[in-house]
């Protein structure tokens, strides 16, 4: 396999409302392989405006290693599995990083 450009790799930013949860979400991406490795991050605080207020909650980080061209499949795996009515799902490019993992990340989600 040949490494694509490390611009073509993503991490993507999903909250959960708890762990179980969040263990859900990140099994059902990487079980589906459109995701080669999932971070839980157990105790975040977010504050929020939703429904005409402004909320502070508890809820669990994920940050989720793949590559760009599953974006759309892996918004729609969340959405099919999460609680959330508008969950966030937000994916950053990888502008570089160790040519190794990348090409693990690529063989994983191939």
């Amino acid at each position: 396999m040949i490494l694509t450009n490390p611009m073509e790799f993503i991490v993507i930013l999903i909250t959960a409302g708890s762990v179980e949860e969040g263990e859900k979400i990140a099994n059902a991406l990487v079980e589906s392989r459109l995701a080669a490795c999932v971070n839980i991050i157990p105790s975040v605080k977010s504050i929020f405006f939703w429904e005409g207020k402004t909320c502070l909650e508890s809820e669990v980080l994920l940050v989720v290693k793949s590559r760009r061209q599953l974006l759309e499949k892996i918004i729609d795996k969340v959405k099919q599995v999460h609680s959330y009515k508008v969950p966030e799902i937000i994916a950053l490019p990888v502008i570089d990083g160790s040519r190794e993992y990348l090409k693990w990340v690529e063989e994983i989600t191939s």
